[in-house]
């Protein structure tokens, strides 16, 4: 009965139950439509964790292209391609080009398999990534091709402290340069 505020039941397969009003009915399927909507949302954020394995083509010192997708190296960065270091002469040095071309060569040497975690803001995947036991991250850290970025410091003090690559040359490190070269 719905006089007097009460509740209209129904005897149905599965015994005494609530009729709900159709308002009820639309608000709940909205509850549930905005239920999906967040959880695609957030799943494409996070991203699904999959691995992807085979030849990959490095488009910049901490990014690769695999099977089709972009692909950047989680937990470092490397110098942009435009970006320049100067050597002890004060010669300028192409250093976002030869961290591409550490990454060319070691991508060159056979398939990869990546890790993908979360997307990125530019909806690249956060890869990390292998090639048999070595770890192609900490790799271009240690030898100073990319500083850490969120991982990887042991990795960069070692480089730091041996003077390999970009820290044998003054440089900006890659986040400050971006800022100040923004297009």
């Amino acid at each position: 009965m719905t006089r007097f505020g009460f509740t209209r039941w129904k005897n149905g397969p599965l015994g005494w139950r609530r009729v709900g009003r159709p308002v009820d009915i639309v608000v709940a399927l909205g509850i549930l439509g905005l239920l999906a909507i967040a959880g695609a949302v957030l799943q494409y954020r996070l991203g699904p964790a999959r691995t992807l394995v085979g030849m990959a083509r490095a488009i910049d010192g901490d990014s690769l292209r695999l099977l089709g997708e972009e692909l950047r190296l989680e937990g470092l960065d490397a110098p942009e391609l435009r970006q320049s270091c100067l050597d002890a002469g004060g010669h300028e040095v192409d250093c976002g080009r030869v961290s591409r071309r550490a990454l060319e060569a070691l991508l060159a040497r056979g398939p990869v398999t990546c890790e993908i975690g979360k997307i990125d803001r530019y909806g690249r995947g956060l890869a990390r990534c292998r090639q048999g036991e070595t770890d192609i991250n900490a790799m271009l850290v240690r030898e100073g091709h990319a500083v850490a970025y969120g991982g990887y410091r042991a990795e960069e003090e070692q480089a730091r402290a041996a003077g390999r690559g970009i820290w044998a040359l003054r440089f900006e490190r890659p986040e400050t340069w971006r800022r100040s070269h923004a297009r």
